[in-house]
Order: C-alpha cells, then structure tokens, then sequence
C-alpha cells in the first residue's frame, strides 16, 4: 500500500495506527460496557480506528470517518467497499480545523464513541515545516502576555483537536477514546475539568509508543465518558490496556490545579498557601555560545572555541541546570550579565568595561537575531531575568529538567555569586545558614510527600516555578517544628529585598 511523501507524514504528525493496537483498544472498550450507537473517527487515516470498532460493536447504526489527505480516504474506501457493513459507514475528505464537529456529532445517534488517533506534532513543528495544517492562532491555554512571548504557547495540534471534540460532545451521551501523548491527555482533562465540560468516568492506559509507532515519547489511551450532569472530577491511569488491575495512580482536579496524585494530595493539602519566599528563575539570554565561557588561566573560551580576554565586572560564576541536578560544581563555567536589572541601559560596559563591549559588539548580529519578542525595543545586548534575587551570594536551587527533587545550596567563589541559567529556579538568600535551613525544609519527606500530589515526571521541564510555588514554606516549617526559626530568617528587613 502506498504511502504519502516524507515531508506530508511530518506535515501531518502522521502515525498510522497498528491494527493489532486498534483491535485491543475497541476490545478494551467493549469490555466496559460501551456500547455507541455510532462511531466517529475525525482523522481517520487509512480507517483502522473506523475498521475496528465496525468489527467490534455490531449494534452501530452510522460510522463516519473524515482526514484531509485525500489518498488516505481513497485508500480507506477501497477497504469499506470490500466490507459487508459498507452502508453504515461513511469516508469524507475534511480538514478538522475547518469543519463545524458541533453540528457533525448532533447529527449522530447517540451514544457516540468518538476513536481515533490524532496528529502527534506541535504547532512550532508545524510552522517549521511551513505547514498549512494549522487551526487558527488564539490563546486557547488561556496563557498570560509572559509565558506567550517565552514559549508557553507552543501546544500539540492534538490538544487543540481534543479539546474542541471535548466541547462538541459536552452535553451529550457517549465517549471520548484517543491514543496521544500523557501530557495531552492531562491537559484535555484538565480543561474539560476546570471548564465544566460534563464528564464521567476516565482513564489512562499507557501504550508503548516505541513499539507501536517507533516514537520515543509517553503516550497513552485517554478515555472519558460524557453523560449531561456528570460532575467526575478524577482519572485512573493504568500501566497498560489490561484493565484494572494494574492502576498505577488516580489523577484528578482541585482547587483549579491539576493533579498528578489524588491520595498524596489530600493528605498534604493543608501545605498549599502562598508564596512566602519568591521563586525565580535563572538568567536567560538564548545566546550561550556568545554569552557562555569557560575560564583558561587569565582569559576565557566561548563557544565558538575564541578566546578572549575580558574585564571580570560582567563574568559571574554559573551553574548550568545538570550542574544544579549534581549538587553544584560548574566546571569552570561562567555567565556574561550585562544587566543588573531588567531594562537597565548597557552603554555603561563600553566605559566600565571596554574590551567587553568590544566582544559584544563584534558578536552583535548573532545576539541581534535572538528569536525570542522579550529582546525587542530592549538595550542592546540585553538578557531577562535579572534582578538583585539574581546576584544574592546564597541561593537554594534546583533543576527544572531532571527528574528528581533535589534542593542545592549554591554559595559565592571569590566573592561572586553563582549565577543560574533559566533551567533552573531558586530561593535567593543573604547567608549561609538561611540556604541551608531553607534547603533542609525543601527536601524534608514531608516536602517531597507535598510536591508529588503535582510533579508529572514525564513532562519535558517536570519542575517548574508553579510547582514550586504551590508548597507555603511558613505552613511546612510550623509542621516540623521550625517556624522560630524561619521567621528569624525570613522577617529580617534585608531578607524582604529577595521576597
């Protein structure tokens, strides 16, 4: 069977569903109890989903299948002609972004099963391709101005795809079955959750995705049911398509934050509160081969393998986010700052420091072709993140990548303070012995206990300054019999400049 050009597989996010895999996800269905009255595969591909659940639930009356490649439909037509329920099933050539689903499902008998397998590929892949297949720019995550223009508002085109059949089924009986990536399932969810979208009973059954589709990601069965009135706020998630014997945890929705344990967090929910110590993140300047160096006696070599001979006003001691991971040690690493404050003037290096300046502006088109909108209108030369938090000589910190929580204590090296790349968050302190009751609080059982009712572990960046942010360090320290002491660190007046 021929197949589309290479570029159209990865325009499309295309992973042609395995019809063994297929089989055992309408097998897993029937034996819950569904029973749909009609089925829709809204990218359908070659139909297996379609195929599959005509072979599995014989009492459906209408099965519809609809994909914008047009070979596919052809394709998946020569199949159903061949079929003996032929007249129950229609192909249409469609593109998803463009069709009215709303109106498509109302015009199927309920209950509807809605199956399938959506594109998995991201809207910054898709533009990168320079492809058309794209729904309509619009803040569907409901993101802030910030994390917009640094990258929050890249999405998985199936996000936005299961989001919108999660709202064209809202109100009605049937099902949602899908196979995508774990974190697009937990983000349909959690919208479907936080938005009122009347939902029943769900799940998670982990697939192996390396094996089915040859793609090193997490991936899952997401399966929810829909029921006017339906108010289920939890989903089970099972290591495979076996059933319930083998759950691994139930995640579930509270307080308008999604979550990765249900059990872990009632029990230490009384640990949620404000954000008494400000998290922040490393400096950020998308420039390290220009912006990063490593120190050859009295001189440095960027990452061009140049090297260069600078004043030492603007070079500060880093700590990359794998340093941080290992419990310090930065190999001789160092960051070049230009600005105390966000926004602060650069022009004052070409005086203080002017073989500095000398190497910025001999790299100046590479640092002016910075991709990111927070550099616009900005000095030149500028970098983000920056604020006196930045330069306090002790800091806690922790790496947003790895997948492990473990609080450092990061002090000076001759009189400078570390600086942290923005992989990395943490708790600026002014001494020693604050860095080490704070990391000592952080990493308590009781801590770690806190902050897995939140951390996916499969998530790309799995520890972020939100998640942080969730744990009210005064509340953890009273609990262990700290909260003298934190409030002598915390409540001295040069402790609120970092707060």
């Amino acid at each position: 069977m021929s197949q589309p050009p290479v570029k159209k597989t990865r325009e499309y996010g295309d992973f042609q569903t395995p019809q063994g895999l297929a089989r055992d996800v309408c097998a897993l269905l029937n034996e819950q109890g569904l029973r749909p009255a009609s089925i829709l595969e809204p990218t359908c591909g070659l139909g297996t989903f379609l195929f599959s659940g005509l072979d599995q639930f014989r009492e459906v009356k209408k099965a519809l299948g609809a994909d914008i490649n047009a070979q596919y439909i052809q394709q998946a037509g020569m199949t159903l002609r061949r079929r003996p329920d032929a007249d129950k099933a229609r192909l249409v050539e469609a593109d998803f972004f463009a069709t009215d689903w709303d109106k498509v499902i109302s015009e199927l008998p309920e209950p509807v099963l809605v199956l399938g397998n959506p594109p998995w590929v991201t809207s910054a892949q898709l533009s990168t391709l320079g492809s058309q297949n794209l729904p309509t720019k619009s803040n569907f995550q409901g993101r802030n101005g910030l994390d917009a223009v640094t990258g929050k508002a890249n999405f998985d085109i199936s996000e936005w795809m299961l989001i919108r059949l999660l709202e064209a089924m809202n109100g009605r009986r049937g099902a949602l079955a899908m196979l995508c990536k774990s974190a697009v399932a937990r983000k349909t969810l959690f919208h479907g959750w936080k938005n009122g979208i009347a939902l029943g009973r769900s799940a998670l059954y982990r697939i192996e995705a390396d094996s089915h589709f040859n793609a090193a990601v997490d991936a899952v069965l997401l399966v929810t049911h829909f029921e006017p009135g339906a108010h289920d706020r939890e989903a089970k998630v099972f290591s495979n398509l076996n059933g319930a014997t083998n759950t691994e945890t139930t995640i579930g929705y509270a307080d308008g934050t999604l979550l990765a344990d249900v059990t872990a967090y009632h029990r230490r929910e009384h640990l949620c509160g404000d954000e008494v110590v400000k998290w922040r993140s490393g400096v950020k300047h998308d420039c390290s081969k220009i912006m990063e160096l490593r120190r050859e006696g009295d001189k440095y070599r960027n990452g061009f393998g140049e090297l260069v001979d600078l004043e030492d006003a603007y070079l500060f001691p880093m700590l990359k986010s794998s340093h941080v991971a290992k419990g310090g040690g930065g190999e001789n690493r160092y960051m070049l700052v230009t600005q105390r404050t966000v926004g602060s003037d650069t022009k004052e290096i070409e005086e203080r420091a002017p073989q500095t300046w000398g190497y910025l502006k001999a790299h100046v088109n590479l640092l002016n072709k910075r991709g990111s909108s927070i550099y616009r209108n900005r000095p030149p030369f500028a970098v983000f993140g920056v604020g006196d938090y930045t330069f306090a000589p002790w800091k806690v910190a922790i790496s947003g990548f790895y997948k492990k929580l473990a609080f450092t204590t990061v002090g000076p090296v001759n009189g400078k303070p570390f600086v942290l790349d923005d992989t990395s968050y943490f708790l600026s302190c002014q001494t020693q012995a604050e860095a080490e009751f704070l990391a000592a609080l952080l990493n308590s059982p009781a801590a770690r206990a806190f902050y897995k009712a939140f951390v996916f572990w499969d998530t790309k960046r799995p520890v972020t300054a939100d998640l942080l942010r969730r744990l009210d360090l005064r509340r953890l320290a009273e609990e262990a019999g700290s909260r003298e002491k934190f409030d002598m660190h915390i409540g001295r007046p040069e402790r609120l400049l970092f707060v």
